[in-house]
């Protein structure tokens, strides 16, 4: 068997740590489940033997054992932050969103449509482009129905 590219030497600190940690369960799952890989590995287990025990996969064994080798302890426990989308809109224009929302429909319209709001929305200069699915999903955390003769936050 070729020898490990990354080799969890634990301090006798870093192994109470991570004991600790582990006891404690206060902690998330995941962060749990890579103190347990990284004490098993430190060990000597062979990655097979812990993707066995703790039921994750070969690559799960390899990334946590490099995290901690490269990064450190904190590193290797943690979750590295997503990859995801600016918010389109601040709380300013939330707000502004939700008022307009809430107020009477345009002329010859029964009720807001999302892309009326989207579109609204641009025409006031508010926000550059935004999709009508940008404003469903703003729209969804409120308790806002577009163009209801009882819109708003509190019903009558």
């Amino acid at each position: 068997m070729p020898a490990k590219r990354y080799v969890v030497d634990l301090t006798p600190e870093e192994r109470s740590q991570l004991e600790a940690l582990i006891q404690k369960g206060k902690a998330s799952a995941r962060s749990i489940r890579r103190a347990h890989t990284l004490l098993l590995a430190a060990d000597g287990l062979a990655d097979h033997a812990i993707a066995q025990a703790l039921h994750i996969g070969h690559a799960t064994i390899e990334r946590t054992r490099q995290r901690f080798v490269f990064e450190g302890l904190a590193a290797a426990l943690t979750e590295k932050p997503r990859p995801g989308g600016e918010r389109k809109l601040d709380g300013k224009q939330e707000a502004f969103l939700v008022a307009l929302a809430c107020s009477a429909p345009p002329q010859g319209r029964a009720k807001w449509s999302m892309q009326l709001l989207a579109d609204r929305m641009v025409s006031l200069g508010m926000v550059e482009t935004l999709s009508d699915e940008t404003v469903r999903r703003r729209l969804k955390e409120t308790n806002c129905s577009r163009g209801d003769r009882n819109a708003g936050a509190s019903p009558r």
